[in-house]
């Protein structure tokens, strides 16, 4: 069966236009035109992925998508923001936050579905079961668990299989677009801009001092490389 989708639109139109889509496609749909307990209910019953606008009563989406982040149980959910605002700051500070995707109104529900399932694709990728170890870093794929000096620390899957990817070959130097051929798998809708974003908050998690990455290092006009730390 296809993943339950979580919906926040407080545009009624919006919504059933989203919703009947999506149902079209075969997913379920729970749809919300307000914040105010989209969170405590998908605690009690976990979706497969959340669409948020960023405009909306109560808990707005931007809030959303910080608690899910932050929450131990919903943080590896991915998240799609469908939202009006769609300037390129507004882009980057929702992948900023840990969306998976940004998607601008107006849109083409076509094009909603394919980038829903193509983030879906993105999270069924199988990862190694080996553990791998560099430096203080833990990477556990069996449990997806991340610890870093003996503490766990919370990721998004994206980040997840992006820090995956890097400690499994520790020395390489790897351009944007062969991250996002290698990670992403789907990359229509996907911008190299978007790795930098998330090489940000992946540091932001693992280096002591993130403006002085001593793992996740930029290769200045080549992309970005992962090393153990002398």
């Amino acid at each position: 069966m296809k993943p339950t989708i979580v919906v926040v639109e407080d545009d009624l139109d919006i919504c059933r236009l989203v919703q009947h889509h999506l149902e079209a496609a075969g997913f379920s749909v729970r749809a919300y035109n307000s914040g105010g307990t989209v969170i405590s209910d998908a605690e009690r019953q976990r979706p497969g992925m959340f669409i948020l606008d960023i405009m909306v009563p109560g808990r707005d989406g931007l809030e959303l998508c910080r608690y899910i982040r932050q929450s131990p149980s919903l943080s590896t959910i991915p998240v799609i923001f469908l939202t009006a605002k769609s300037g390129e700051a507004d882009r980057i500070l929702g992948l900023e936050l840990g969306a998976d995707d940004y998607i601008a109104k107006p849109f083409s529900p076509r094009e909603l579905v394919a980038r829903v399932k193509a983030v879906l694709r993105r999270f069924e990728q199988p990862l190694s079961a080996a553990p791998v170890r560099v430096g203080e870093i833990e990477i556990d794929p069996g449990a997806m668990t991340l610890s870093v000096a003996g503490k766990l620390v919370t990721t998004t899957a994206t980040e997840f299989r992006l820090l995956d990817y890097f400690a499994r070959h520790v020395g390489r130097v790897f351009t944007r677009d062969q991250l996002l051929d290698s990670v992403w798998r789907d990359t229509s809708y996907v911008t190299p801009r978007s790795v930098d974003v998330y090489v940000r908050r992946i540091r932001e998690k693992i280096e002591p001092d993130p403006e002085n990455p001593r793992y996740l290092k930029t290769v200045r006009g080549a992309g970005y490389r992962f090393e153990v730390p002398k």
